[in-house]
């Protein structure tokens, strides 16, 4: 059965166009399997990817669920040392989310966070409503007026 998302109630609240799908009713797991499942091109699908850096502080990093993300690159897009992803049973208690849930928008706090510049390819991007099942599709235009984020090249 179909909800909203607390993300869609927060994009609905600040008037913000969005395209929303549901996928929870289908076998999908990884974001490629999301793509298809959707019917999309999955370099215009996003995962939410949060990590620690050398300093102890989190980042945010999306990038297109086909690509990994480049720790190296990533790290220099957020002049840290370096930066390693974030334990899974630490994603729920420091961001809200849970694994493969994870959204940009609703985080308990905001973090600062890069976009892989492939992004700029799109009119819009799919990404996390933040539940399992749920995606939204968002212009980075409009998603700038939810989150702060930097575009840069932080793939393989």
């Amino acid at each position: 059965m179909e909800e909203k998302t607390n993300v869609m109630r927060m994009l609905d609240k600040h008037k913000i166009n969005y395209k929303h799908y549901y996928y929870a009713d289908t076998d999908a797991i990884s974001g490629v399997e999301v793509a298809e499942v959707l019917n999309q091109n999955s370099a215009q699908v996003f995962k939410t990817l949060v990590t620690t850096g050398k300093s102890g502080r989190h980042f945010v990093f999306m990038i297109p669920v086909e690509k990994e993300l480049n720790l190296k690159k990533a790290a220099l897009a957020v002049k840290e040392k370096s930066v390693e992803m974030l334990k899974s049973k630490e994603l729920l208690p420091l961001t809200g989310y849970i694994h493969g849930g994870c959204s940009p928008i609703g985080m308990k706090k905001f973090f600062t966070t890069t976009i892989d510049e492939s992004a700029q390819s799109f009119d819009t991007i799919i990404f996390s409503a933040g539940k399992i099942g749920y995606q939204v599709e968002v212009s980075l235009e409009d998603l700038s007026k939810m989150i702060h984020f930097n575009l840069c090249n932080i793939t393989d």
